[in-house]
């Protein structure tokens, strides 16, 4: 059984929380946050001890903490947690800093220990299904990436005044996708962005809608966008198209059922939010983290990957500034 501790009892730390309970192999035994309260209550939940970090952290029966809490604190408490022996899970981004990152990075392969960062979206069963037919041939070589990702309404300002900004909160999970569906970095991003939905985001210093166009060294392209407003649901898609032919994971909707008339076809919207649209990947995300840390293999999304969507994020937001395209660091792409 793994004995794990859960750091954040906010939103997303009450989804994880769910997960790890519901695993045969694994059981929530200690919680801890800032705001003492919510700790105990999601605790208590859960038949956990509400708890320090710092005793999480010293207790030898603890196996594995799962990081929820405040991206400034996240590199910090991975360098912590895998220098006391946990394995460790840790929502993105590693750190807001890509310096900071690969600090991280190093410190933790001294240790040997089992991190994994939480690119969920790499289990979600569409998009995993699209990329075992990419990996067995079925379009030939990829050519041509399409990456949709449109929030159905935009987070509040006082979340957006401390998030990094839309490239390294919200368009780094779709960097991530990229380097896993093509199978590594690209070497360079050109990006745009605009502040069109709420101009108070455009006064924090943030955007709100933004594209950005990836460069593979072989020619291969990809292109991600990014809208804080869909007020139709939570639109998450990717096409890609191939020498062979397209490959396409299109919405979950809210149900299956379409209406045919003379007026037209009608089906459902998406579902609202990345809750709903991301429950079941969440789930599958933990479960391949127990099976790491049982099997001792390798975490299916390493810091190194962590590090490598941080590193397109920053190359994204210098590009949106400069108006310039920005190479990522041969190091980080393997030449």
């Amino acid at each position: 059984m793994l004995n794990t501790a859960l750091l954040g009892a906010g939103r997303i730390g009450q989804v994880h929380a769910r997960s790890i309970a519901a695993h045969r192999d694994s059981q929530l035994v200690a919680v801890a946050d800032v705001v003492a309260d919510a700790a105990r209550k999601l605790a208590a939940e859960y038949g956990a001890q509400a708890r320090s970090v710092d005793d999480i952290l010293a207790d030898p029966t603890i196996d594995a903490v799962l990081i929820a809490t405040s991206t400034d604190t996240h590199a910090g408490l991975i360098e912590r947690a895998s220098a006391a022996g946990k394995a460790v899970l840790c929502e993105k981004p590693v750190d807001l800093s890509l310096e900071r990152a690969r600090a991280c990075e190093a410190s933790v392969n001294r240790t040997g220990a089992t991190v994994m960062i939480g690119f969920n979206r790499r289990f979600d069963s569409n998009f995993g299904a699209l990329k075992a037919a990419l990996d067995a041939g079925e379009i030939g070589k990829a050519e041509l990436l399409t990456i949709t990702s449109f929030d159905p309404a935009p987070p509040p300002l006082s979340y957006i005044e401390v998030s990094g900004g839309l490239y390294r909160d919200m368009m780094i999970h779709d960097f991530d996708t990229a380097c896993w569906l093509m199978g590594g970095a690209p070497a360079r991003i050109f990006a745009s962005g605009a502040s069109l939905v709420d101009p108070r985001i455009g006064s924090a210093g943030d955007v709100d809608t933004a594209v950005a166009t990836l460069s593979w060294a072989d020619g291969r392209l990809a292109v991600i966008k990014n809208s804080r407003r869909a007020g139709y649901g939570y639109d998450q898609r990717v096409e890609l198209l191939g020498a062979g032919g397209l490959l396409a994971a299109q919405n979950v909707l809210e149900n299956t059922v379409e209406r045919i008339s003379d007026a037209g076809t009608f089906s459902a919207k998406p579902v609202y939010f990345f809750l709903e649209r991301y429950r079941r990947a969440y789930e599958a995300e933990w479960n391949a983290f127990v099976d790491a840390v049982r099997e001792g293999s390798h975490a299916a999304v390493t810091l190194a990957d962590g590090v490598l969507a941080l590193a397109c994020a920053e190359a994204a937001a210098r590009s949106a500034r400069s108006g310039k395209t920005e190479p990522i660091a041969p190091d980080l792409r393997g030449g």
